[in-house]
């Protein structure tokens, strides 16, 4: 890893001297914009928009936009002015209990090395953190602006997380929150017995990105030559149940079943059907019916065939019996005399 950072953790009149790392990294996997003719990458100039000319970063300032078309532009020396702006410094302000700190606050997560001489105070701070099992909220100033920020341990080293300014978390506002909506007590109960039988440690390593792992499988393909093979189909979401305390019950004994765990869901017997399981049932039998319709059709029809069949052979026999009689019942004709010279 490569230090971004190099600074001071003000701890009481002691300095701490430390190095910054990145603590977490992105695996999302980038692109390029390329002319789908021949692959040439795109790229973007930077124009005046009032004299159309090309500009280069050196003439780039920053300007704030003050409404009605009117622009205030800031130069570098207004920025070297400002509190902080260099300052190296990560000073603890207070030490308070960690959950006490919402988690909606933490944007990003950074490691802290000990510095030259730094590494006997640095243990010192890692270990009373650890014992007084609080966090201490500070103060650093990274990237020319003053973030307010904590710092913890982690497999024995200290994590600087910064956090966003209480203004910056956003209120939420919904209609919902107005409206007069009771949760049953039957249904609460069921409720926490389902996430009771879905309950464990949570292991970070058993989760992972399967839309990054079939994109990279496509990557490779095309870089391979081999044929891209199409993901499997995701099993699409149930629909959403009408009685929710049949939904929450059948939840109930799907967990317990994927755990191997016997026995009955509160409230009722496991061989009792639900909404859902004769929803099912139904849908099943539904299918299999389906299945034999065809067979049962085709049998009919060779039957019919065969019948129509039998019925011709039969008529044909009885018209050639009729022929046969008639012939039998029929006067010979009588023989013409010879005329004799």
């Amino acid at each position: 890893m490569r230090a971004i950072w190099k600074g001071a953790v003000s701890f009481g009149l002691v300095s701490i001297g430390v190095k910054l790392y990145s603590a977490t990294e992105e695996k999302d996997i980038r692109f390029h914009q390329v002319h789908r003719e021949d692959g040439g990458r795109i790229r973007y100039k930077r124009t005046c928009q009032v004299c159309g000319e090309e500009v280069s970063y050196d003439d780039i300032a920053k300007g704030y936009d003050i409404g009605g078309g009117e622009m205030v532009i800031l130069t570098d020396e207004d920025f070297a002015e400002l509190p902080l702006s260099t300052s190296h410094a990560i000073d603890v302000l207070e030490f308070v209990p960690a959950e006490q700190v919402d988690p909606i606050l933490y944007n990003k997560a950074y490691f802290l090395e000990p510095e030259g001489t730094a590494t006997k105070p640095y243990l010192l701070l890692r270990d009373a953190l650890t014992d007084s099992e609080r966090v201490a909220i500070v103060k650093v100033a990274l990237r020319q602006r003053e973030q307010l920020a904590t710092l913890r341990v982690r497999e024995g080293v200290l994590l600087l997380n910064t956090m966003l300014w209480p203004d910056e978390i956003r209120k939420p506002d919904f209609g919902f929150l107005g409206e007069d909506l009771k949760v049953r007590p039957p249904e609460l109960a069921m409720a926490t017995s389902l996430i009771d039988s879905m309950a464990g440690d949570f292991q970070p390593d058993e989760f992972t990105d399967d839309y990054r792992a079939a994109l990279q499988e496509v990557i490779d393909a095309k870089v391979e030559g081999r044929e891209v093979v199409q993901p499997e189909e995701v099993e699409e979401a149930p629909a959403a149940a009408v009685d929710l305390m049949a939904a929450l019950k059948a939840s109930v004994e799907r967990a317990r079943a994927a755990r191997g765990e016997g026995g009955a869901a509160a409230g009722g017997g496991a061989g009792e059907p639900t909404p859902i399981t004769a929803a099912r049932s139904a849908q099943k039998k539904a299918a299999a019916t389906a299945k034999k319709a065809p067979a049962k059709k085709a049998t009919e029809k060779a039957a019919a065939a065969k019948k129509t069949t039998a019925k011709k052979a039969q008529a044909g026999k009885k018209t050639a019996e009729k022929k046969a009689t008639k012939a039998t019942k029929a006067p010979a004709k009588k023989a013409t005399p010879r005329k004799t010279a």
